[in-house]
């Protein structure tokens, strides 16, 4: 999940350095959406609440 949100955060550095900005826009909320869901697991986790 990691390496899923570190590859869209530089598909939108790039896309943000090419002038691509809906294409930088759509990788920034997807990163920020797997990050959202990560760290919703984390927080399941630590309360021992069994997921998957």
């Amino acid at each position: 999940m990691l390496s899923l949100f570190i590859t869209l955060l530089v598909v939108a550095a790039i896309a943000a350095l090419l002038g691509l900005g809906r294409v930088s826009g759509v990788a920034l909320s997807a990163a920020r959406l797997i990050i959202f869901i990560a760290l919703i697991l984390f927080l399941l986790s630590l309360l021992g609440v069994v997921v998957l």
